[in-house]
C-alpha cells in the first residue's frame, strides 16, 4: 500500500506537523511524499532525509507557492492514481486541501484520525472528544487528515528517500492569492511547543493577561494559549487559542491559569502529558483532568510563581 503525504513547509523547511503525518503514513506501508512550492528544491532535499520515507515528489511551481488548495487538489489527484491513500496533518492548510481532494476523488474523508487500526480501520474522536469512534472506509482510496498530537514524530534525519520532480497542473484560476497577515511571535509555535501557559476569562482584561500570562511563559520558555473566552473577550489573538475550535495541543506540561475547562477547551488540550491547572474554584471541571491543582487567587498565585521560579 503506497501512501502520499502532503509536506507543510514555509518554503525553507519542514513543519513538524509532517512528520507525525510520516508516522502515521508508515502505519499503512510505503511512505511518499509531496512538496509543493516555488523554490522548494531545499525542502524536498530535507523531506528526503526523514526516516522511512522511499520517495519524495517534487512540484516547483509559482502556483503551488501559497498552498492555495484549489491549485494543490488536482496535482494530489493526478499523484493519487499511483497511491492508494492521502493523508495530510489536521492542520489550516491541511484541512483545507483535504477535503478538496476528497471531492475530487469522490470518497469519503476521515479526519482527526488518532490511531491506525488497519489498511482501511482508523479511530477518530466524536462529541469534542467524549467518544472515540471506530471507522472503516470501503473506498478504494483513502483521504485521512490526521491529529498530529496522536502519532510520534518521524526522525528529520536518516532517511535517503528519491526526490522525483512531477509536472505541475499549473494555475486552476479558481482562486489568487491576495496577501497575509502573520502575527510575529517569539515565543514557541504552540503546536510543537513542549511548554505551554495558557490564560483564561478569569483573567479580566488583555492587560492583566499579558501582566500575568506572559512573564510566567517567559521563565519556563512556554509558548502562549487562551482559552476561547479569553479570545472572544479581546484578552488574546485569534492564533493563541487552544481547543476544539482552535489549536490542538500535547506538550510535556500545559499550565492553565483561570480556565474552568469548559468541554471544548479540553479537547484541545487533555491529552498533554503534565497539567497544571490554577483557579479559585475548587469545583471547576479542570480539575478533574489536572495531574497538579492549585485552589487559590491567580492574581496573587501567578506573580508568586513567577517570583519563585
Amino acid at each position: 500500500m503506497k501512501t502520499l503525504v502532503w509536506v507543510e513547509h514555509d518554503g525553507s523547511a519542514v513543519k513538524d506537523a509532517t512528520l507525525a503525518a510520516v508516522t502515521a503514513a508508515s502505519k499503512l506501508g510505503e511512505v511518499h511524499l509531496l512538496v509543493a512550492g516555488q523554490g522548494v528544491d531545499g525542502v524536498a532535499q530535507a523531506a528526503a532525509k526523514i526516516a522511512g520515507v522511499g520517495k519524495v515528489h517534487v512540484a516547483d511551481d509559482a502556483a503551488y507557492a501559497h498552498a492555495l488548495a484549489e491549485n494543490v487538489a488536482p496535482l494530489v489527484v493526478e499523484l493519487m492514481g499511483h497511491h492508494d491513500a492521502f493523508i495530510a496533518a489536521a492542520t489550516t492548510t491541511g484541512k483545507n486541501i483535504a477535503p478538496r481532494v476528497a471531492a475530487l476523488l469522490d470518497v469519503m474523508q476521515v479526519s482527526e484520525v488518532l490511531s491506525v487500526e488497519g489498511p482501511d480501520t482508523f479511530t477518530r474522536p466524536i462529541y469534542a472528544g467524549n467518544a472515540i469512534a471506530t471507522v472503516q472506509s470501503a473506498d478504494a482510496k483513502k483521504v485521512l487528515t490526521i491529529r498530529g498530537t496522536a502519532f510520534d514524530k518521524a526522525a528529520a534525519e536518516g532517511g535517503s528517500g528519491v526526490v522525483e520532480p512531477v509536472a505541475s497542473k499549473g494555475e486552476q484560476g479558481l482562486s489568487s492569492y491576495v496577501g497575509s497577515e502573520i502575527a510575529a511571535n517569539a515565543r514557541p509555535e504552540l503546536t510543537s511547543a513542549k511548554i505551554i501557559v495558557s490564560g483564561g476569562r478569569a483573567l479580566g482584561s488583555e492587560e492583566q493577561f499579558h501582566a500575568l500570562i506572559d512573564p510566567l511563559a517567559d521563565k519556563l520558555g512556554a509558548g502562549v494559549g487562551a482559552s476561547r473566552a479569553a479570545v472572544d473577550a479581546g484578552y488574546a489573538p485569534n492564533d493563541y487559542q487552544v481547543g476544539q475550535t482552535g489549536k490542538i495541543v500535547a506538550p510535556e506540561v500545559y499550565v492553565a491559569v483561570g480556565i474552568s475547562g469548559a468541554i471544548q477547551h479540553l479537547a484541545g488540550m487533555k491529552d498533554s502529558k503534565t497539567i497544571i491547572a490554577i483557579n479559585k474554584d475548587d469545583d471547576a471541571p479542570i480539575f478533574q483532568v489536572a495531574d497538579l491543582g492549585l485552589v487559590g487567587d491567580l492574581f496573587k498565585v501567578v506573580p508568586e510563581l513567577t517570583e519563585k521560579l
